[in-house]
């Protein structure tokens, strides 16, 4: 059976369209680890990473190759798995709920997890065996785990899972500041307030590794559901009426990407708008498609938020700027022209 026309056209430019995107992403990555007090050049970075694979020898000093190897460089893939992540989230929870204004913490998952770190910072809770990480994807598996029991007692519908993640967002992010006010010091509560509002400082490789596990394992599911979540693009009734099991679909995909958001926020903290404004900019070069849509998203989304976080932790330097306070001065303009567009084609 012949091809549709137009087809060979098309694939040749979604694989232009991604190997681009995968380039710039590297290159982004060599340059952001450069960027810093150090003097170190690209040529550095291809140096020691090579060597850390085995595939030759570093010709840097042991400080300059730590600098590169053991502090810069698992942030800056953390920032791009972080960006990846959360951009994939917001596009499947955008597509599923039929809301252009949805993201990952709109299920209230982001305030769990800053719970259940303040938990662990402020409280002590697990004695000293619990992580701060730990901690936080607990609290945001129970706030997610809410956010399910109160839309199907609601009724199960999308608008009902946007509002009962309003209400456990409201609901965890109540219990942190009062937690916060109640029982911490002046040091705690400075260090828990940074981490909320998103921080990639002192992570490593465990960190690096684990999220970008979680990011590959969620991003191969949301491809397998490709076709079905072009089908919600047309409604539930249309998606049913094409042989698409509406409940448990949605159900499936809420608790993959609610489970790599919880996993990302426990490792950088609460980093918000990136699965808002994304999602947007990636249809405007693939359109709807999903399968297309899901990996230029997620290369947007890591090279957007590598270059986010090189510009907080360098534009005052030597103070350190939350990365969540970077992306939400991005991303509330974007947020209101999103709000514009809304209103002018509902």
């Amino acid at each position: 059976m012949p091809e549709p026309r137009g087809t060979g056209v098309r694939v040749l430019r979604d694989g232009l369209l991604w190997t681009v995107g995968a380039a710039l992403l590297v290159l982004s990555v060599a340059v952001a680890v450069t960027i810093g007090p150090a003097r170190i050049s690209v040529p550095d970075v291809w140096s020691t990473v090579a060597a850390h694979l085995g595939l030759g020898e570093s010709r840097l000093t042991p400080i300059r190759d730590g600098i590169i190897w053991n502090l810069r460089m698992p942030r800056t893939l953390l920032a791009a798995v972080c960006g990846a992540g959360l951009a994939v989230c917001g596009t499947v929870m955008q597509s599923l709920l039929r809301n252009p204004l949805a993201d990952p913490f709109v299920l209230g998952v982001s305030s769990g997890a800053s719970t259940g770190a303040v938990a662990v910072v402020v409280l002590g809770a697990g004695g000293g065996a619990v992580s701060i990480s730990a901690g936080a994807f607990v609290g945001a598996l129970c706030s997610f785990a809410l956010v399910l029991l109160l839309s199907h007692t609601l009724g199960g519908t999308t608008d009902r899972v946007v509002l009962s993640g309003v209400a456990a967002m409201q609901l965890f992010s109540a219990l942190t500041s009062f937690v916060v006010m109640t029982a911490a010091d002046a040091e705690q509560t400075r260090g828990v307030l940074f981490w909320l509002l998103g921080s990639l400082s002192g992570v490593g490789w465990t960190d690096a590794w684990v999220c970008a596990a979680v990011l590959a394992v969620t991003l191969l599911i949301c491809l397998g559901h490709a076709r079905t979540l072009d089908a919600f693009a047309f409604g539930q009734e249309a998606a049913a009426s094409l042989g698409v099991h509406v409940g448990r679909t949605r159900v499936v995909l809420l608790c993959t990407t609610a489970l790599l958001t919880a996993a990302l926020v426990s490792s950088a903290g609460a980093i918000g708008f990136v699965g808002l404004v994304l999602p947007h900019a990636a249809r405007a070069l693939t359109g709807s498609g999903h399968r297309r849509l899901l990996p230029v998203t997620a290369l947007a989304g890591a090279v957007f938020l590598v270059w986010v976080d090189t510009l907080a932790r360098t534009v005052l330097d030597p103070q350190e700027v939350p990365v969540g306070v970077v992306t939400a001065l991005i991303g509330v303009p974007a947020f209101v022209l999103v709000l514009y567009r809304t209103r002018r084609n509902p």
